[in-house]
């Protein structure tokens, strides 16, 4: 369901891992730094927009199937996981992607759809406990 251009006039439509839920997704050039914004129902998420290069090249150097780990920020990420990786000292931008204090969670949640449309990655979509790759 990647519909859009990812334009704010033109948003990727997309699905969470489980397709559960839909969201919307476009980048914001002009924002410093560029940033990815993810509006779910009411609630409109902002992630550094470097995280797409920067999460397809950790998954190339991963070379296998990572869980997902999707959390809330106020909520310790599983280690091991995208979620954790999206918000750890030793990332490329050394901390979270996520911009909005109180909202910089979900990294794990929104983001490998993205890579997913976009062709970079493969994402499991099954109802608990997914996982993705790169391409």
């Amino acid at each position: 369901m990647a519909i859009g251009t990812g334009t704010k006039a033109d948003p990727w439509l997309l699905k969470t891992p489980p397709g559960a839920s839909e969201y919307s997704m476009w980048r914001d050039d002009a924002a410093d730094p560029p940033a990815l914004v993810c509006q779910v129902g009411g609630t409109q998420l902002r992630y550094d927009a470097r995280a797409i290069a920067d999460l397809h090249a950790m998954l190339q150097a991963h070379r296998d199937w990572l869980p997902l780990g999707g959390t809330d920020e106020q909520k310790p990420a599983p280690e091991g996981t995208v979620e954790a990786w999206g918000r750890a000292a030793d990332n490329p931008v050394g901390g979270w992607y996520g911009l909005k204090k109180g909202l910089r969670g979900r990294f794990g949640v929104y983001m490998p759809p993205l890579l997913e449309v976009l062709g970079l990655a493969e994402v499991t979509h099954d109802a608990k406990n997914n996982k993705m790759r790169a391409i």
